[in-house]
């Protein structure tokens, strides 16, 4: 299996069902206190850890007392809600006093598909990790309608996996894998336990949820499969009921993986290189000296500017010669640029009358 001990960005997804205990509708609070342990461990080892964590409505509605397993989506809302408070408070209560601080991070599908909001909200992920925080992410359910409707967090983990460039998504749940084909209805069915490419008949094996609580099934964790692996995310399925369900998998947990095609850093530079440019900005020599030696793009660099685009939109970097030089996400729109172009960083709040990007391109985000 893939080397989890090594992994330098891991996001853990945990389904409902593991969080609260459907028989009682109580929080599963030893098993909480276990995964708590199992992050300790892993960011001892250096590796930075995003949780993007179900049971918001699961908890609401006990709260609330809604019995009824098909919640209206008012009702589902509330319950979100209400539900959320809750969640963060376990969360803080659990890893506190390992020593982990936690941040609540409310996302949608829009956020990951408007490439403003998709910036925004990679800075605000990528700056908590680097401050040794552990993001906990969850839809906005209270106002996200067609989340509530057709969304599911298995989709939500592929995509902050994508987002941040994580190396291994883990998809904790109530099934121990992916089958040949339902378990529960043939007992000959037989786990996959390794998958290099997801294609139309490993597609056609996923089944439904096998859990009130739940939204999502296997076919959900397929799709994530699908978009977190293109992206150079390895990602494993595997039943998590057990406490410790990290170290569990690292002593050879029964699983299915589905290996990346490549790293994330390679993924996110074919990512760029695909994109059809906006417009385009010229630079003197100096500047593609030091973008040669890995830095970013500064203002004080760029000398022309062409097209029209906004932050976040891809651009050519054209030498001062004319000759294409590479293919970059820029963090300021033309106007912006134009008034800074040339200028050192420190300037820029004073001409632009606000705190912008350091950089006009950064490095990450740069291919030549």
């Amino acid at each position: 299996m893939i080397e989890l001990s090594l992994s330098k960005k891991l996001i853990i997804k945990i389904g409902s069902s593991l969080i609260v205990d459907s028989s009682s509708s109580r929080l599963r609070i030893n098993w909480l206190k276990s995964l708590a342990h199992d992050i300790s461990k892993a960011k001892l080892r250096g590796t930075d850890v995003i949780i993007v964590s179900s049971g918001a409505i699961a908890i609401g509605r006990s709260i609330l007392n809604l019995d009824n397993d098909n919640l209206s989506l008012e009702e589902s809302q509330a319950a979100a809600a209400v539900g959320q408070i809750k969640l963060s408070r376990v969360y803080q209560e659990v890893l506190g006093p390992l020593g982990i601080v936690t941040a609540q991070v409310l996302l949608t599908l829009e956020d990951s598909e408007n490439r403003r909001r998709y910036l925004n909200s990679r800075s605000t992920l990528n700056m908590l990790l680097s401050l040794k925080v552990t993001p906990i992410v969850n839809e906005n359910d209270t106002v996200a309608t067609d989340e509530i409707r057709f969304g599911d967090n298995d989709r939500l983990a592929s995509q902050v996996s994508t987002m941040v460039g994580a190396d291994n998504l883990v998809l904790l749940s109530d099934v121990d894998g992916l089958f040949t084909s339902n378990p529960r209805d043939n007992l000959d069915s037989d786990l996959l336990t390794n998958i290099d490419e997801i294609t139309p008949e490993i597609e056609l094996m996923a089944g439904g949820s096998s859990s009130v609580l739940s939204k999502g099934g296997m076919k959900t964790k397929i799709v994530a499969a699908k978009t977190a692996t293109n992206a150079g995310c390895s990602v494993i399925i595997c039943n998590g009921k057990e406490n410790n369900p990290l170290s569990n998998l690292l002593h050879g947990q029964t699983h299915t993986l589905f290996r990346a095609k490549n790293d994330p850093f390679t993924a996110r530079k074919n990512w760029i290189s695909s994109m059809k440019a906006k417009g385009q900005i010229k630079v003197d020599f100096g500047a593609i000296e030091a973008l040669k030696t890995g830095k970013s793009l500064l203002p004080a660099g760029v000398i022309d500017v062409m097209g029209s685009f906004s932050r976040g939109d891809p651009i050519d970097i054209i030498i001062e010669n004319g000759e294409n030089f590479g293919k970059g996400l820029i963090n300021y729109n033309q106007l912006e640029i134009k008034k800074i172009m040339g200028k050192q960083s420190t300037q820029v709040k004073d001409i632009l009358g606000y705190s912008g990007r350091v950089s006009v391109v950064h490095r990450d985000n740069l291919v030549f």
